[in-house]
């Protein structure tokens, strides 16, 4: 089975290749931002792409609607230091079949690769409870709100990206790019960009 490991940190990658050294059944390739994942996707055609959601330019989340659009059986899992329940709900609605938190037992991503590799889905116990049962303390989380779309823009925006830049990064026009801008602000009852940006950063979206 060969997974794509897509992560922008070295260690992080040297580890997930350190906890599938004793598997000889598992080949690991590597990328480090979105843009050359999609390529080693398109190249390699791995069984499993494992995607860390902060990646440098556009996310986890538009590379694995960027898979998707290449190949729409793709197992994708998505990898992220933010154990918020949201995260995972947008990973899932985005098409993933897992999520895994590097905060985490090391152990979940190896059951996540089996798993899925089986064809099956993975989420840790906890979490996977959490997105049951979280009730109103998922629906007050300002992020519960927005598209995976819209978080991406969030994200960029708070990345000290203008609407322009944005609009060629995730592939789309600067007017719908400004529209969907809009329509955040309104769903989070903001004014301003700067506003965006600081409810990003308390929410974990920076």
């Amino acid at each position: 089975m060969r997974v794509l490991i897509v992560d922008d940190h070295r260690i992080v990658a040297s580890g997930c290749r350190a906890l599938f050294a004793d598997d000889p059944d598992i080949d690991i390739l590597e990328a480090s931002d979105a843009e050359s994942g999609e390529r080693a996707f398109g190249r390699e055609h791995p069984d499993i792409c494992v995607l860390d959601i902060n990646l440098p330019t556009v996310s986890g989340y538009e590379l694995a609607k960027r898979i998707l659009g290449l190949d729409a059986s793709a197992r994708i899992i998505m990898f992220s230091m933010n154990d918020d329940p949201v995260f995972a709900a947008r990973a899932i609605e985005v098409g993933a079949k897992g999520y895994v938190s590097k905060t985490g037992d090391p152990r979940d991503l190896v059951e996540a690769v089996r798993e899925v590799g089986k064809g099956g889905v993975y989420l840790p116990a906890a979490m996977a409870q959490s997105i049951a049962f979280g009730g109103p303390a998922f629906a007050q989380n300002p992020l519960s709100k927005l598209t995976t779309r819209e978080m991406e823009i969030l994200r960029l925006l708070s990345a000290g990206k203008n609407l322009s830049e944005i609009a060629w990064l995730v592939r789309s026009s600067y007017k719908t790019v400004a529209n969907t801008s809009s329509i955040m602000r309104q769903k989070l009852g903001v004014r301003t960009s700067a506003e965006l940006v600081r409810l990003a950063i308390d929410n974990g979206v920076a």
